[in-house]
C-alpha cells in the first residue's frame, strides 16, 4: 500500500471512531508521540518520495527552463514537480535571489478577517477527529473589519540557501535545528528554512533591510490572512474545500519539506505559493485577542507564555492547521517546523 493510501485509511478510521488519533480520545496533540500526532503507525510506512528513479532518469538531461516549467506546472504529477525542484536546487535555482527576492504586490483594501463565533462549533466538529479543541478555534473570533495598506509579500518562503547566506555574512550562530550538527544540506537549498525562532526570522529581515536599503520585515498577522484569503474569506488559499495535492500537509503523504513553489495549484489569489502547508510561517504579531474577544488561555499560552503567531500549517500537520484563519504558535517539538516569508512596506 502506498503512503497516501495508508494515511487515507488511517484518516477514515479516525473519522469512524471519532477519536483523537485513534486510541487517544482525551489526549491533546502535545501529549502524543510525534508519530501518533501525525497518525503514523508504529511500523514503517512508505512516503510518497521513496522511489524517484524514473523521474530522475527522465529529467537529468533537462535544462533549467524545462525544469522550471515542470516544477510549477499544474498538469505535472507531484513526483515530477518534486524531482524538477530538487534538480533546480542542486544546479542553482534561479528563483532564489537572496538580495532581490521575488515580492508580489498585495493591493490596499478594507477587509473582513477572522471567524464568526457561531462558526466555531462547525469547525470543531469538522476537524474533531484530529483532536481540535474549541478554545483553539475561538482564537479566530470574532470577525472584524480592518484597513490594510498596499504592501509586498514574498512569493516564496525564505529558503535554506538564503538563510545560509545570512549566517555566512553575519556570523550568526543560531542554526536551524534541522541542520543536524550545524551542517548545511545542499540538497535542501530551495526548501524553506525551518525550525528557527521568531527572533531568528526578525534578525534575518533586519539584516536583509540593511544589506539592500529596503524595508523588509515579517508580515503583520492581518496582512498574512488577507493575502491567504484574497480578502474573500476563503477557508484555504485556493478555495473553501481542502485538496490534498494543493499543499504539503500530512494528507499528501510526503512527510518532509519540499522545494518552494511546487504546489502551484494551491497558490493564493495574489499568486503567493505555499501559504498552506510545507512550513508554518511566523508573522510579526504575538498572540493577542481580537477586538471584542477574550484572551484564550489554552495549552500553548500556559506552557509557552506569550508567543509569536505562526500561520499556514506544515508537512507535519493536518489540514486544520492549513486553514487561512488558524492562529498557531511554536512548542519546543520537532512537529513545529516554523519558517517565514518576507513582507515589504511600500512608500505611499
Amino acid at each position: 500500500m502506498s503512503s497516501s493510501q495508508d494515511i487515507l485509511a488511517l484518516h477514515q478510521a479516525l473519522s469512524l471512531t471519532g477519536t483523537v488519533i485513534g486510541r487517544h480520545k482525551l489526549a491533546t496533540i502535545n501529549q502524543l508521540s510525534e508519530r501518533d500526532a501525525m497518525a503514523l503507525p508504529s511500523r514503517y510506512v512508505d512516503s510518497a518520495l521513496d522511489d524517484l528513479s524514473e523521474q530522475m532518469t527522465q529529467f537529468e538531461q533537462y535544462d533549467t527552463a524545462q525544469l522550471l516549467t515542470i516544477a510549477e506546472g499544474i498538469e505535472c504529477s507531484f513526483k515530477e514537480r518534486f524531482v524538477a525542484g530538487q534538480l533546480l536546487g542542486l544546479r542553482g535555482d534561479p528563483r532564489i535571489k537572496t538580495l532581490t527576492p521575488e515580492m508580489l504586490v498585495v493591493p490596499a483594501a478594507t477587509v473582513t478577517l477572522g471567524l464568526a463565533p457561531e462558526e466555531v462549533a462547525r469547525v470543531v466538529e469538522q476537524y474533531s477527529h484530529y483532536g481540535v479543541l474549541a478554545e483553539w478555534i475561538e482564537k479566530e473570533t470574532p470577525t472584524f473589519a480592518t484597513e490594510i495598506k498596499s504592501f509586498k509579500l514574498g512569493k516564496y518562503c525564505v529558503t535554506n540557501q538564503e538563510y545560509r547566506e545570512f549566517m555566512e555574512d553575519t556570523g550568526y550562530q543560531n542554526f536551524p535545528t534541522t541542520w543536524e550538527y550545524g551542517v548545511y544540506k545542499a540538497e535542501l537549498n530551495n526548501h524553506p528554512v525551518n525550525t528557527i525562532s521568531a527572533k531568528d526570522a526578525d534578525n534575518y529581515c533586519r539584516w536583509l533591510s540593511e544589506k539592500t536599503g529596503r524595508q523588509f520585515r515579517l508580515p503583520r498577522e492581518a496582512e498574512w490572512e488577507y493575502a491567504a484569503t484574497g480578502g474573500k474569506g476563503l477557508e484555504f488559499p485556493w478555495g473553501n474545500n481542502f485538496v490534498a495535492d494543493h499543499a504539503n500537509t500530512v494528507e499528501s503523504g510526503i512527510l518532509r519539506s519540499t522545494p518552494v513553489g511546487i504546489f502551484a495549484k494551491g497558490a493564493g489569489l495574489f499568486a503567493h505559493m505555499d501559504l498552506a502547508g510545507n512550513v508554518e510561517e511566523y508573522v510579526a504579531d504575538n498572540y493577542a485577542a481580537y477586538p471584542g474577544a477574550r484572551l484564550v488561555v489554552d495549552d500553548l499560552l500556559e506552557k509557552e507564555g506569550g508567543y509569536r503567531i505562526a500561520r499556514g500549517g506544515s508537512f507535519t500537520r493536518f489540514r486544520d492547521l492549513a486553514r487561512t484563519r488558524r492562529r498557531h504558535g511554536r512548542y519546543s517539538s520537532n512537529l513545529y517546523v516554523m519558517g517565514f516569508r518576507l513582507a515589504e512596506s511600500i512608500d505611499e
